[in-house]
């Protein structure tokens, strides 16, 4: 009786070191485990250059002056076409949510040929599509200026590319094999300044009415039961060579 108690005392203490040493192991998994976890939890980790490197697009002023001469009659030839060109920039910066300000002085000397020159701008604008509500004509006040210009500005987009150059950890010693924070920067900065209009990096641009007169030809085509393709000449065609 007494051998039995010490033999079950012996294992009860045996099986006491394993779950002690166990419990050992199990920390230390813990422990590494705990320093991964803090890693992950560090942050969200940017792999996209599009969004560590972001492209600003914002609306900025765009204007053009006009000198107009006391007892002007109205445009010059030369003013004439510079008008002509600035309104095409404004159809090309795809300026459609912004109104053409057009900024005539008030109590100046020019007054009366600063409105010839608006009068002279009105077919203008209305030939290149522009409606009454897209234009706003409004006075201003230059003291101190003999011969105030006309002016006329609209709000056009403009992309501002990153700030490139960040080195802020060693390549060399980095574990984590991930893309480098300056990754992709010179690509953005360099989109930011090539792009023709910045409006299409915010997104695609409205689709314009389709061609009715195409439409009604291969409608008729498609009623007589005929190919809506368009025609093709002979040179057009691929023939097969002749063989003997």
């Amino acid at each position: 009786m007494t051998f039995s108690i010490r033999h079950r005392s012996a294992r009860q203490a045996v099986a006491a070191v394993a779950i002690s040493l166990a419990a050992l192991g199990l920390g230390g998994c813990d422990h590494l485990m705990g320093d991964r976890l803090e890693q992950m939890d560090a942050g969200p980790v940017i792999l996209d250059p599009t969004q560590r490197h972001p492209i600003l697009v914002s609306q900025q002023p765009h204007k053009m002056t006009l000198r107009v001469a006391r007892g002007a009659a109205g445009l010059s030839p030369a003013q004439r076409a510079s008008v002509i060109d600035f309104l095409t920039k404004y159809h090309a910066a795809d300026a459609g949510n912004s109104k053409l300000l057009i900024s005539v002085p008030s109590g100046s000397a020019n007054e009366i040929a600063a409105m010839n020159a608006v009068a002279d701008m009105r077919p203008i604008l209305s030939d290149r599509g522009f409606s009454e509500s897209s234009v706003s004509i409004e006075p201003y006040h230059a003291d101190g200026d003999p011969q105030p210009p006309l002016r006329i500005s609209y709000l056009r987009f403009a992309a501002e590319g990153p700030e490139c150059g960040k080195w802020p950890e060693n390549l060399a010693e980095t574990s984590r094999n991930l893309n480098y924070q300056n990754f992709g920067c010179a690509q953005q900065k360099n989109l930011a300044a090539l792009v023709s209009n910045p409006a299409d990096l915010l997104g695609p641009r409205t689709m314009t009415a389709g061609s009715a007169e195409r439409r009604g030809t291969n409608w008729d085509k498609y009623i007589k039961g005929e190919s809506p393709h368009a025609d093709r000449s002979s040179d057009e065609r691929v023939t097969k060579p002749q063989t003997n």
